[in-house]
């Protein structure tokens, strides 16, 4: 079988080296106070710039929107400053990086907001947790409270903050923005039924529930552009109150807007656990009818899959997570068919120093 992985194509005005991309994913290591990213950061995504193009780590784009400890922000301007860093790190590099842009919604603790209380589209608990520093730097798992339901004009303002965002994010140096719309985050929480029991111009039907990440989107293609302007979406998933039967209609209706937009790219956040839904053909080739922009899937992927969807024209590229923690130089280790590290201690995944973060070897023969 063919390797069209490490075929080039184009993102947006962009050209990438390959079909591999670097997955977002949550390492809480910003300086505090304030959410910053550092030059620890900057060295992290640095090493890993020979992917087609990285997607940051999720970045709340306002303070309401934040649900994590540690995790970044892209609000202040020493937020920006900070990503600025990374940015021309990642360039120094020859690398691309696009920032994916996160309001947690319902997916929060009330120690991260000044009234106690996350938001969502209604006021219904998500049966889930996230992780909390106390006062003595210990983490741990707390679980999330009932939110409050948003208003209509606090909606609007949202939007608002999502093209800021964006704005924000160009002037920090990323080459384009991801919006995480998957996992059960607040637009996730407005486009499912289980999670919007609203009776307004943002619930009831699929086109009303479907209108906020619309109206996200469109805000951010006209600001920046659309050709930077991509999205990423869950729709397998049913965790965190998302089991949702016209979660697929929703997101094939959306797909469809997105591509009279024009938008970079869409991506799929494929389920990854051992048990998870089979994501069918059928549900592939409606959205390559749907549209027509790049595709880019993760969900634990061999090299041997993503090939066979990529020579099938169903998917444009495959991105990886956990193998890029441990492999730096994770492109060049699979061209090679070389030997991947694993991941050495699993509680340096979340918060902590360099160590399990940026002292991961390249292959002995990529000095």
């Amino acid at each position: 079988m063919k390797n069209r992985v490490f075929n080039t194509d184009q993102i947006g005005h962009h050209k990438t080296a390959n079909k591999i991309v670097m997955a977002p994913m949550t390492r809480s290591r910003t300086a505090q106070p304030g959410d910053i990213p550092t030059s620890l950061m900057a060295e992290y995504y640095a090493q890993r710039a020979s992917a087609g193009f990285i997607v940051s780590e999720a970045t709340q784009i306002s303070a309401q929107g934040k649900g994590y400890s540690f995790t970044p922000g892209i609000y202040t301007e020493e937020q920006i400053n900070g990503w600025r860093k990374v940015t021309q790190a990642v360039h120094q590099q020859n690398g691309l990086i696009f920032s994916q842009l996160w309001h947690v919604g319902r997916m929060s603790h009330s120690v991260f907001h000044p009234d106690g209380l996350p938001v969502a589209p209604s006021a219904i608990a998500p049966n889930a947790q996230v992780w909390v520093v106390d006062e003595n730097g210990e983490g741990q798992m707390l679980d999330c409270p009932t939110p409050r339901e948003l208003s209509t004009n606090e909606i609007k303002g949202i939007v608002e903050d999502y093209k800021q965002a964006a704005l924000n994010a160009i002037a920090a140096g990323f080459d384009g923005v991801e919006v995480h719309a998957g996992n059960g985050y607040l637009i996730d929480q407005f486009l499912r039924q289980t999670s919007n029991k609203r009776t307004d111009e943002y619930g009831g039907n699929i086109e009303n529930r479907a209108k906020f990440a619309l109206q996200i989107i469109t805000a951010i293609s006209q600001a920046i552009g659309p050709e930077k302007t991509a999205i990423r979406l869950a729709p397998f998933i049913t965790q965190r109150g998302m089991d949702d039967p016209q979660a697929i209609d929703a997101i094939l209706y959306l797909a469809k807007k997105f591509d009279e937009l024009g938008i970079a790219y869409v991506h799929l956040a494929e389920a990854d656990w051992d048990d998870a839904p089979l994501v069918t053909d059928e549900f592939r080739v409606k959205l390559r009818e749907s549209f027509g922009g790049k595709i880019v899937v993760a969900g634990n992927y061999t090299l041997a899959k993503a090939n066979k969807l990529i020579g099938e024209g169903l998917v444009d590229y495959v991105a990886f997570g956990r193998k890029f923690i441990a492999n730096p130089d994770l492109p060049y280790r699979l061209e090679h068919n070389l030997p991947l590290n694993e991941i050495s201690d699993p509680t340096t995944l979340f918060g902590g120093d360099e160590r399990g973060y940026t002292d991961y070897p390249v292959y002995q023969g990529n000095k």
